[in-house]
């Protein structure tokens, strides 16, 4: 059952008579309303009156609404204002560009600007190699998007997506010291996403891109990896794809099994599924058995998009078909990235003893996690308040400090294989437990242990 959190967070500006009970009326009114309160501050004191900032969390905007109506109802209560702690959050923005180097006097522009600047143009006009030495391009990222395929949201194209874009930026900035930049593309035309990104790369050392809609992501990032001496890399394939091979490494080691004796039910053959079903097949699994809302994906299935007959051709060896609940029979794996609330306890009871499951949609998953506790032995989601939240902050931050630090052009599997296989490292035997099968996204060992992994790949794979 959900729980209020932070996401849904008010401040409530308001005014109380200056009584001994005031403060237990307005705590237990929110109460009353299913909300939790995280701080009571009295802002000023006067004779006839208090006024008080009270900060609780909600279930949603709705639920925000609903306590604010019952404070009002409160005998001498005025409410002054509401504040959404989310929104105050993005007031302006998240992110801001700032100089690395003093402009105190003229010497230091002479330097930093004209004449001196002219020098070091040349410098990489003779050498164009030297601009990932001499400028922004050693260490900036761009984050590329046309919002059509926001996470839980949709199609809500490229002015709505933006948030997510500065979020992403200031994760790449925190966790792994990388400049990242949004770039929200007007258009969800494939040629012209292709060109844009074409014509902007000389500014960064790599491409980030996020949130675009399967299929075109694939002919998208395939394209530009052949034009580009950059990397490229679309988190929502591969981020997710290292995250839950690294995570499903360290889940058989808790019970025990090889992926080569299991077989993994993947549903959900988008983006992030086809990723996680390639770089799952590198390891090979026993089988993988791949479904999506028209059921398993099989050879002889009609009206198979070409990303899907490539999926069947690799996948399923006994050609089998049904639904999600045929597949699951017998299996060892379940990996979710799909849609919430498609089975229950009654078919992780059918899947083999001691079975994993990773449920992933969000913000639902595709089964209870209580629900799925019944029957398996590990189970892992994408959310933050249960036990091991698959998240690909684990990895794209690391990743990117890697390619970087080696000056790479371009990203392979070894490259993926060795960031997912960093992220299970961190979790030692000692740690290593059914609810403690990843590290926390605050685990600031992950991204340098990813990043030198990655680093290491990329020069062994003379990408460097």
């Amino acid at each position: 059952m959900p729980v209020p959190g932070p996401g849904y967070s008010i401040t409530v500006r308001l005014e109380a008579p200056p009584s001994a009970s005031a403060a237990g009326d307005l705590t237990s009114a929110v109460g009353r309303a299913g909300g939790v309160i995280t701080a009571f501050d009295v802002v000023e004191s006067h004779t006839d009156r208090v006024i008080i900032d009270l900060t609780c969390n909600a279930l949603s905007a709705n639920h925000a609404k609903d306590i604010t109506d019952t404070l009002e109802l409160l005998p001498g209560i005025v409410v002054r204002k509401v504040s959404d702690r989310t929104f105050l959050v993005h007031l302006g923005g998240k992110i801001e560009i700032a100089s690395k180097v003093p402009l105190r006097n003229r010497d230091d522009l002479s330097r930093a600007y004209t004449p001196g600047v002219a020098r070091v143009c040349m410098a990489i006009a003779e050498n164009p190699d030297d601009a990932r030495r001499l400028t922004i391009k050693r260490n900036t990222v761009a984050v590329v998007t046309d919002g059509s395929a926001v996470l839980g949201l949709g199609n809500i194209g490229p002015a709505a997506a933006l948030p997510v874009m500065e979020g992403k930026a200031a994760l790449f900035k925190k966790f792994a010291g990388v400049d990242a930049w949004p770039v929200c593309l007007d258009t969800q035309d494939t040629e012209e996403i292709i060109r844009a990104v074409e014509l902007i790369a000389p500014v960064y050392g790599g491409i980030n891109l996020e949130d675009i809609a399967a299929p075109r992501c694939f002919e998208i990032e395939a394209r530009l990896r052949e034009k580009l001496d950059i990397p490229v890399f679309h988190d929502d394939q591969h981020g997710t794809a290292i995250v839950v091979v690294g995570a499903l490494r360290n889940a058989l080691r808790v019970v025990g099994k090889k992926i080569t004796d299991c077989k993994v039910v993947v549903c959900g053959v988008g983006a992030a599924g086809s990723a996680i079903i390639r770089l799952l097949l590198k390891q090979e699994p026993g089988d993988v058995v791949a479904v999506d809302v028209d059921g398993i994906v099989h050879r002889d299935r009609p009206g198979l998009d070409d990303n899907l007959k490539s999926v069947a051709a690799s996948t399923n060896k006994d050609n089998v078909s049904g639904g999600l609940h045929d597949a699951l029979v017998g299996a060892d794996v379940f990996i979710g990235v799909s849609a919430p609330n498609l089975f229950g306890a009654e078919q992780v009871a059918t899947m083999n003893s001691d079975a994993i499951v990773f449920a992933l949609a969000n913000p639902d998953p595709e089964i209870d996690p209580m629900e799925a506790q019944k029957h398996a032995a590990v189970v892992a989601t994408g959310r933050s308040d249960f036990p091991n939240q698959i998240n690909n902050v684990l990895a794209f931050p690391g990743v990117f400090r890697g390619l970087l630090d080696a000056h790479a052009r371009t990203i392979t599997d070894s490259m993926l294989i060795a960031a997912a296989n960093a992220i299970a490292d961190v979790v030692d035997g000692e740690r290593l437990n059914a609810s403690f099968i990843v590290p926390s996204v605050f685990d600031s060992t992950v991204a340098p242990a990813v990043a030198e992994a990655v680093r290491k790949a990329a020069v062994e794979s003379a990408s460097a």
